[in-house]
């Protein structure tokens, strides 16, 4: 019987030998190969932390101890060892959650799957288990391309205070995040990488005194007092002593026993402690080992043995937007790109290879993106940060008061905005079109198809005096949707044909093919309407309020939040305009939603074009009843008097 089989819980694996723990670290690599190329999912950084996850379980009893992952991508080999081994619908609707779930297991704490959070959690944790007096540990793991981002260091400025408060932090040093990690901390953990660890040296320097007579022992005491100077002489790692925590390492992240002894040894140690371990992104999987841009870091359906796509999917949004940006490179000089620790991701790797020095990867700091941006185009460039929608709420002091507050000319533009699905509630790009409505002067495009990404994006590059913003969607883009007829900056989907349409609807970015099947469908009730797609959705177009009038009702369908997004923006727009019309705005609900399909996803809060149309033609009647009754002679006994 395989051992994996036999892991129902962390504590099955104490019974194991060094041998059966390899022999089950070699079973769980080809489990996650098998299970990952059926479903996709985050395959490289599992690879990587196999052996770091089983000796952690085997140290740390959780789930009294608290083990924390950041990012929670990297949790797989955790749900394995704590009883999750059906992984036949990995972030499918009803399956396992591609991240740590507190509704899946009492052994998960974290949920949020954004980076740099770990260390804040832990502290916190720690401090509560200081005032509750209790003994329990907690455990960060943090990858060394979740160290570049600002929260980190703020957490760890903060967990140093505290000399006498116990909390382990594993640094899972891999040397990338999605790509190689760049930037000053990616090299000093280089210069540790490379140079041979304290406590090795510490180690053989003991054994080798101990057989020295009357001296040896009193020499290495000596010795072993004055390891700070040592330390910064073998290995630079006064980085992280110089703010107060003690560091054990560089681990070989593969060796069971090298980490099992390290990290019993932090446990043990009455304070903060940093265990550096150095992994292989992709271990154990040629495909993944030959992969240079991201290591598989997170793959679709696969072949297992080659790993190549099991389809090909057609041309997606993030590619049309890459293509233009390489155009865009070539016609202006001024055009730089910014991205955070995501270029392949976000699109940004072609235009990276025609201008590799016009591209700046900032880590996992969106912040620092942000304010970046601002000093590139006050100093004469027009920046694009290219960040995925849900990551840019990380930022939004930034966009307010560094960007817009100083009307810099820079583009945003949002990748995975809208409904994303499998990835769950953190990566659901639901935000953005409310949070930005507040900033005064920005612009906000959302492109209904790929003729619209390169045409708006166009047209945001050319504001140098405001923040502008384009979002689209996830996956494969649709066919062109072609308009009809302009009024003012809006396009005209489709016209009513009637003098005086009963709805005029408001179409937002890549929803604009199921707003056209509404229409149809209120067609087919005998409602009139008219599709509008704004393209800017901020500022409201002028000519939207005098186009509302004529119509007898209005409806916005977006793929954000109902709360304070575009359907918002419109109603306020109109009632400033005098217009008293009827208006139904459609969107996602304030909520945190499951993991599922987008269309999954979109049928269970109910935005799909037969549920649109049931609740408009409802709305219709409504109207054509009151209209109707109001207009009709009052009757005896009606109580109509």
């Amino acid at each position: 019987m395989p051992l994996l089989t036999r892991i129902r819980g962390p504590r099955d694996l104490d019974r194991l030998t060094p041998a059966q723990l390899d022999q089950l670290a070699e079973e769980i690599r080809t489990f996650l190969v098998d299970a990952v190329s059926k479903t996709g999912g985050h395959l490289g950084p599992n690879l990587g932390v196999v052996e770091l996850t089983i000796a952690l379980h085997r140290v740390f009893e959780s789930p009294r101890d608290k083990i924390l992952w950041d990012t929670g991508h990297q949790s797989y080999v955790h749900k394995l060892l704590t009883g999750r081994q059906d992984f036949s619908r990995l972030k499918m609707k009803g399956g396992l959650s591609g991240y740590p779930s507190q509704a899946e297991s009492e052994h998960d704490v974290i949920e949020n799957s954004h980076a740099s959070t770990v260390l804040g959690w832990a502290d916190g944790l720690a401090k509560a288990n200081e005032i509750l007096k209790k003994d329990d540990h907690v455990v960060a793991v943090i990858g060394d391309g979740a160290l570049t981002g600002g929260m980190a260091w703020e957490a760890l400025n903060n967990i140093a205070a505290a000399k006498d408060r116990p909390l382990v932090i594993v640094v899972n040093d891999n040397e990338r995040s999605y790509a190689p990690t760049i930037g000053g901390l990616a090299n000093h953990l280089a210069t540790l990488r490379t140079t041979d660890g304290y406590e090795r040296f510490l180690a053989r320097t003991k054994e080798v005194l101990e057989k020295t007579p009357v001296v040896g022992r009193p020499l290495y005491d000596t010795l072993h007092g004055a390891k700070k100077g040592l330390k910064d002489f073998i290995a630079p790692q006064g980085m992280f002593e110089d703010l107060g925590l003690k560091y054990v390492g560089p681990i070989d992240g593969h060796d069971i026993e090298a980490l099992e002894s390290a990290l019993a040894r932090a446990k043990r140690f009455n304070g903060p402690v940093i265990v550096h371990c150095l992994t292989e992104k992709g271990r154990g999987y040629r495909p993944a080992l030959e992969d240079e841009a991201d290591r598989f870091h997170a793959v679709g359906k696969i072949h297992p043995d080659t790993g190549l796509p099991v389809a090909t999917a057609g041309a997606d949004w993030t590619s049309v937007f890459g293509e233009e940006m390489v155009a865009l490179g070539k016609e202006r000089e001024d055009i730089v790109a910014i991205t955070a620790a995501m270029l392949q991701p976000v699109g940004l790797d072609k235009f990276a290879q025609e201008f590799p020095e016009r591209v700046f990867d900032v880590g996992i700091a969106e912040q620092h993106g942000a304010v970046s941006a601002a000093g590139l185009a006050t100093g004469g460039l027009h920046p694009v940060f290219a960040v995925y929608a849900t990551f840019l709420n990380r930022a939004f002091d930034q966009v307010l008061m560094d960007v817009a507050l100083h009307r810099c000319g820079v583009t945003f533009v949002l990748d995975r905005a809208g409904v994303t699905g499998t990835d769950g509630a953190s990566h659901n790009g639901m935000w953005d079109m409310s949070i930005l409505q507040v900033v005064p002067g920005l612009r906000l495009a959302a492109p209904r198809d790929a003729d619209q990404v390169r045409a708006q994006l166009r047209e945001a590059v050319e504001v140098d005096d405001a923040p502008t913003v384009v979002r689209f969607s996830k996956g494969a883009v649709g066919p062109a949707v072609p308009a009809v007829g302009r009024v003012g900056g809006m396009d005209v989907l489709r016209e009513a044909g009637a003098e005086r349409p009963d709805v005029l609807l408001v179409s937002v970015g890549a929803l604009a093919p199921m707003c056209l099947e509404i229409a149809s469908l209120l067609e087919k009730q005998g409602i009139s309407t008219t599709v509008v797609d704004p393209r800017w959705v901020k500022p409201v177009d002028e000519q939207l309020a005098p186009l509302a009038a004529r119509h007898r009702v209005v409806v916005t369908v977006e793929d954000n939040s109902r709360v304070g997004g575009v359907g918002s923006a419109v109603s306020q727009a109109l009632r400033d305009a005098g217009v008293d019309v009827p208006l139904r705005d459609f969107g996602i609900p304030p909520q945190f939603l499951d993991h599922a399909s987008r269309a999954e996803v979109l049928t269970e809060i109910g935005l799909t074009a037969p549920d649109i149309a049931r609740q408009v033609t409802g709305l219709v009647s409504q109207l054509d009843g009151r209209e109707g009754f109001e207009s009709a002679p009052a009757k005896a006994g009606s109580g109509r008097g």
